[in-house]
């Protein structure tokens, strides 16, 4: 590389990083949907189809980026939002940003936070192939509630056997020369895993790490 060359390269890094590999991972984005009821701020979840992954799961509306369809992150959460809930474009306030989310699991969220300016949950049309349920909860029982904490233990395996034995090398330690301990199944990390259990339902994983995270902003 020339010195020209290498200047060229120089000037046009970023001046915000973004995420490396990001083409390697599942990208999403996702609506933090509020609604005021009576003048009180709640939140509003789905509970997903029994048809679909992760059925019967409570999450927010949200989607697979797709670069034909979505000029940005941004306009995921609003198409995915549109569809799911059946909701017109124009109730639909985009507030914010919260910070992005990479989980262990090669998933990149982005979450937005907006207001849906609707006088009640009557003025959706959810699309039931997607969303069994639709409900709200009060912000102010997420303020106050502490959240149970788990774990997740998360492995390094170069290697794994399938259901007859027999062993899928991923990482060949030996012929490329690696020192012997990469051949083991190491753990490495524990992966934090947020609840939020109350009467009506249990929120958990990415939907209740986004809210703490989001509380935890407010205080």
């Amino acid at each position: 590389m020339k010195k020209h060359e290498f200047e060229h390269f120089a000037r046009n890094l970023p001046e915000t990083p973004g995420i490396f590999g990001r083409e390697d991972f599942f990208n999403c984005a996702i609506l933090v949907p509020f609604i005021f009821i009576d003048e009180e701020c709640h939140l509003l979840f789905q509970k997903r189809a029994s048809t679909i992954r992760q059925a019967s799961e409570i999450c927010f509306p949200g989607g697979k980026f797709d670069p034909h369809l979505d000029g940005s992150y941004r306009d995921t959460a609003l198409r995915e939002t549109i569809e799911e809930l059946g909701i017109l474009p124009e109730s639909i306030r985009i507030t914010g940003r919260l910070d992005t989310m990479v989980t262990p699991r090669a998933v990149i969220v982005e979450p937005f936070v907006g207001i849906l300016e609707i006088d009640s949950l009557d003025d959706l049309r959810p699309d039931p192939r997607e969303v069994a349920e639709v409900f709200t909860l009060p912000l102010a029982w997420f303020i106050t509630a502490e959240p149970e904490i788990y774990h997740n233990r998360i492995e390094i395996q170069p290697s794994y056997f399938d259901s007859e034995g027999q062993e899928h090398i991923l990482l060949p330690v030996d012929e490329l020369g690696l020192p012997a301990r990469y051949k083991e199944r190491r753990s490495e990390w524990t992966h934090k895993v947020v609840v939020y259990k109350n009467e009506k339902c249990t929120i958990w994983g990415l939907t209740a790490a986004i809210i703490l995270g989001m509380i935890r902003r407010m205080a």
